[in-house]
């Protein structure tokens, strides 16, 4: 059996504007050291909707960087996406389906996030000391399908089909969520990709992209950007994954959809102020 600490379940409770006065409980379960075979211990939480009905089923939304989804008092920064909150608001209003999110904490996230599967990677010249250890994100990938994405299956009612799972993340983890939805398009029907550091030695990854690209007809792929600090890097780069996405058949704004924010920049506040975005797109109501 797996070695799983439940640390602690957080629920927030919320006065519902109704004339019954009904409360709102969205719930947190934290797990530490989350064993895995093919990545370090590391803790996973889990943010259910608001009053979690065990007898619906949800899709299910996997982020990376747990560390940075829901609590700034635990952050390097002091800022937080502000998961819980957007999503609660989000599925209040009617503009998204009711649904669970995985939150997992990075290992070692330049190790995890950057894809291996580019051959040039090997021949680069790893110049930035982040990239100069073992690249593992093809182990990072099974640890999501074949070993969390299983234990989250089984012991949430969730929706399990492609159509219904969904990866999101930004700057590296970014690139990871682009890598997850084209090595397992047959588990990521959709992918969120906020401020892909397209970067990473020397635009590597762009090669594999043109190449892999799962079928448009049955996945979504969300890109963004800002135009300070970090992400002024971005534009030229996702200016080319965008000749590729309508190559590949994708059309904006139907089963693609790629931002630009002035004035965002790269950091948890300029991510939750348009998470929104991404999650209406990805898991908007079914009409």
């Amino acid at each position: 059996m797996r070695n799983i600490l439940l640390l602690c379940i957080v629920s927030f409770a919320f006065v519902a504007q109704s004339q019954n006065m009904n409360k709102e409980i969205t719930t947190i379960h934290k797990y530490l050291d989350f064993e895995s075979k093919n990545v370090s211990v590391r803790t996973i939480e889990v943010l259910l909707p608001a009053n979690y009905d065990a007898n619906k089923k949800y899709p299910v939304l996997y982020m990376h960087d747990g560390q940075m989804l829901f609590d700034a008092t635990i952050t390097w920064n002091k800022q937080e996406w502000g998961v819980d909150e957007v999503v609660k608001q989000l599925i209040k209003e009617n503009r998204i389906r009711p649904v669970i999110v995985v939150g997992v904490w990075f290992g070692d996230r330049y190790a995890e996030y950057m894809p291996n599967k580019p051959r040039e990677i090997e021949t680069v010249e790893r110049t930035d000391d982040r990239f100069k250890g073992e690249i593992v994100s093809d182990q990072y990938l099974k640890f999501l399908v074949e070993e969390l994405k299983p234990f989250i299956d089984d012991k949430y009612n969730t929706l399990k089909g492609v159509e219904d799972t969904f990866i999101l993340g930004s700057s590296m983890g970014g690139l990871i969520s682009c890598y997850a939805i084209s090595e397992y398009p047959h588990v990521f029907g959709g992918a969120a990709c906020m401020s892909t550091h397209w970067p990473a030695l020397e635009g590597v990854f762009l090669g594999y992209v043109e190449k892999n690209l799962p079928d448009p007809a049955s996945h979504k792929i969300y890109f963004d950007y800002g135009t300070e600090t970090l992400d002024s890097l971005y534009q030229p780069y996702q200016e080319k994954v965008d000749v590729m996405m309508k190559k590949r058949g994708y059309r904006q704004d139907k089963n693609w959809m790629t931002r630009k924010f002035e004035g965002a920049k790269h950091d948890e506040n300029a991510w939750r102020d348009r998470l929104h975005i991404p999650l209406e797109f990805m898991l908007g109501k079914k009409e």
